[in-house]
């Protein structure tokens, strides 16, 4: 079984500084003839970082888009120390900016999609000894045009020692761009011009001797004129001439009658190839690459992606046919580790991502015990790198699916499915309006472990599935939508908790209860709108007000009326009017006399849920003062009675029964000294929940201040207003606290 482990702390502290690099730093003005308005430093004055731990950093802050002229500034020798790799990747910054990094001596320069400067600009930004000296330069889906829209490549020859260059996705190859690379660049070994504007390699002859890798995917040369030029690059350890999916009237252009075979079968081409990728292409058979590998015993890699039928052969897939060479890494379609092996990488090629996940989505339908973290883990970097890319994020929310529902998730790390969780927030996002891969999203969701355990944006979550109730008329989406509110809903903050009940959503929710009430129709989907609906009112007046206004008490009556048997419906309701009894402005909406008939008979439900939350509201109506009171003395006095006989009928269940944010709404009812049974009723409530979970219960209880209240209620015990089981239940909630404090204790001295 394979395991995903967590990030190293390096990682984890890595990420949260760049995260939060405005509590680490501050802008100063910058000095007399410095290029920057104001640059950044640390506010300890005395950190430096050490060069692998800055190089990371600035890595760090690239991934997550945070790069500006300004925080760039802060990478300035002085401040950071010594760099030799630097990562710009789509940075959005100027040729001002860039100009921070002119004292650092450079080896390696990644400026993939920088914004607002080209290629001259990013060059000429460098500090002499880079230019001098860089060893990799990397300026992939960058400008080479200057403003009269004239391709110009007149920084490049400055880069002497330079050995691996990228300018893929460029215009490279509009002006004399490869003349001019071979003649001036004579150290040059690497080479990437995949999706240039070069349709002639005869140039790179003069560097058949010494070129030892040669990219050149979507290529527009053609093979005709390609192959002849490839054979006669011996030193070549790594070639890549792969096809995107491309029309087949161009295709015909850029092949050759038989220049594949003529490749493939020569003996004496690439004698040193290690890596080739012939992705793409639909001119290759099983046989002319078994001619190939048994030739060219130093391949250790061969990309056959898009080429299904050659990938298929047994001589690919097979482990059991003798001549499959288990050292031979296969990038294919055909099985899994082929298709693992594709997904990592070909992270930029769309086409590729979505047929590749198509092909594993299929595969993986059907796991039941086989837990894969690789695959999940092989699939968010085609995710992070498509986020627009529909037919990517399809395929890869469906496959995730696959990899984690039921108990397949339980093997896979948590920092893993938060990363999971993150990117599949942010197709949600992307493609709000598509039915099928919301579903998808939200299929992933409902899951009990991510859920619970792992951590990710749960109020973004929570907002973003509950619009699906308003984009989709559709009954599992809403089944699903409602069952995560539901439970994140308990999660996310009493203020977020106030932004996602709006009058808009509970409305909405209410909406749907009615329709089940009137149906007559008892559902997972109304057991999970009623729980959403109570945790959104969960210590929030604002949401309960909404409800009220909303005829939600009408509503919940009507279902007490018609669902009598029903006792799991009957707790949420209760526990939602719960919450309501517990705003003491909205009290006196709930002193109807129906209302109270109906919790006076729920007192003595067989089920303990629904007889607490009954005796709750009871016990909240009855903190309030008789002029509140629409009923008669003797009501009043019934309910006390009753409420009295119903505690004291109760055994403390062996699970948790609620869970609760705070002790707050429960304080006062502790001091209710004139009225024993609110006191009874109230404590019961503390012990119960801190017997069963006293390490999340006792120190909330300490640090609200609840010890001091119970510890009043014992030393009043004199008095005859204290009743002999709420002094039995403070002394036992006490002596919990008291273990569970010293259990702590004990634990953290090991």
């Amino acid at each position: 079984m394979s395991f995903i482990t967590a990030d190293s702390l390096q990682t984890l502290c890595l990420k949260y500084i760049a995260t939060n690099l405005p509590e680490f730093t501050k802008e100063i003005p910058a000095g007399d003839g410095d290029h920057l308005e104001n640059k950044l430093i640390f506010r300890e004055s005395n950190v430096i970082l050490h060069q692998e731990l800055a190089e990371q950093l600035l890595k760090k802050l690239s991934k997550l888009g945070s790069l500006s002229d300004t925080v760039l500034s802060l990478f300035r020798k002085e401040t950071i120390g010594s760099l030799r790799r630097a990562c710009l990747r789509h940075a959005n910054v100027s040729s001002k900016g860039l100009r921070s990094l002119s004292t650092q001596h450079l080896l390696e320069l990644d400026a993939t999609g920088l914004h607002g400067v080209n290629v001259n600009g990013i060059i000429g930004a460098q500090g002499e000894w880079t230019r001098k000296n860089l060893k990799a330069l990397t300026v992939s889906r960058c400008t080479f045009m200057n403003t009269s829209k004239y391709c110009i490549v007149i920084s490049l020859p400055q880069l002497k020692s330079l050995r691996h260059l990228d300018v893929s996705y460029t215009e490279f190859g509009y002006n004399l761009g490869l003349e001019c690379v071979v003649s001036d660049l004579p150290h040059l070994d690497s080479l990437d011009i995949s999706g240039t504007l070069v349709y002639n390699i005869q140039p790179l002859l003069a560097l058949k001797d010494t070129l030892k890798s040669l990219s050149m995917f979507k290529t527009r040369v053609p093979d005709k004129d390609l192959i002849p030029v490839i054979i006669e690059m011996c030193a070549l350890r790594q070639l890549d001439i792969s096809q995107d999916s491309i029309p087949h009237m161009l295709s015909n252009k850029l092949k050759g009658k038989g220049t594949m075979e003529q490749l493939l079968n020569s003996k004496i081409a690439l004698p040193n190839i290690v890596s080739l990728d012939l992705s793409g292409r639909d001119d290759i058979t099983d046989e002319m690459l078994e001619r190939f590998v048994h030739c060219h015993h130093k391949l250790k890699f061969l990309g056959l992606a898009l080429s299904q039928e050659v990938c298929d052969s047994m001589f690919f897939k097979e482990k059991q046919y003798t001549e499959f060479n288990p050292d031979l890494k296969i990038a294919g379609q055909v099985t899994e580790d082929q298709i693992l092996e594709a997904l990592l990488r070909y992270k930029q090629r769309p086409n590729y991502g979505h047929k590749l996940l198509r092909c594993l989505f299929n595969m993986t339908q059907y796991i039941e015990k086989d837990p894969k973290p690789e695959l999940v883990k092989a699939i968010l970097p085609q995710m992070r790198a498509n986020p627009k890319h529909l037919g990517v994020q399809m395929a890869a929310s469906a496959c995730l699916y696959n990899l984690t529902k039921n108990r397949l998730g339980e093997s896979i790390h948590v920092s893993l499915l938060s990363k999971m969780v993150h990117l599949i927030l942010h197709a949600m996002e992307n493609f709000s309006t598509q039915q099928q891969l919301q579903k998808n999203a939200l299929l992933t969701l409902c899951s009990d472990r991510i859920l619970q355990e792992v951590n990710f944006d749960r109020y973004k979550a929570s907002r973003m599935v509950m619009d699906c109730l308003f984009v989709f008329d559709d009954h599992s989406i809403t089944r699903m939508a409602v069952a995560i509110c539901s439970i994140l809903a308990a999660k996310i903050s009493t203020v977020q908790t106030t932004w996602l009940g709006t009058k808009r959503n509970m409305v909405k929710l209410l909406q749907i209860v009615k329709q089940k009430a009137d149906a007559k129709t008892v559902d997972i989907t109304l057991k999970f709108t009623l729980s959403a609906l109570w945790n959104l009112t969960d210590e929030s007046p604002a949401t309960c007000s909404i409800f009220l206004n909303e005829c939600g008490l009408d509503l919940f009556i009507d279902i007490l009326e018609t669902f009598k048997d029903e006792a799991t419906l009957q707790t949420k309701v209760l526990g939602l009017i719960n919450n309501i009894a517990e705003v003491q402005s909205l009290r006196d909406t709930l002193m109807r006399e129906d209302f109270i008939e109906h919790c006076r008979n729920l007192l003595f439900n067989k089920q303990i849920e629904v007889s607490y939350f009954a005796a709750g509201i009871v016990a909240h109506l009855l903190h309030e003062g008789p002029e509140m009171w629409k009923l008669s003395e003797e009501k009043r006095s019934e309910l006390r009675y009753a409420l009295h006989k119903s505690i004291s009928g109760w055994q403390n269940p062996e699970g948790e029964m609620v869970a609760y944010r705070s002790f707050s709404p429960f304080f006062p009812l502790l001091t209710c000294y004139l009225i024993g049974e609110v006191q009874l009723w109230s404590v019961w409530a503390i012990h119960h929940v801190c017997s069963k979970n006293p390490s999340k219960y006792c120190p909330m209880l300490v640090e609200e201040g609840g010890m001091d209240i119970l510890e009043d209620i014992i030393t009043k015990s004199v008095s005859p207003s204290v009743h002999s089981d709420v002094l039995e239940l403070a002394k036992k909630v006490l002596f919990i606290v008291s273990q569970n404090a010293n259990n702590t204790n004990t634990t953290s001295s090991v």
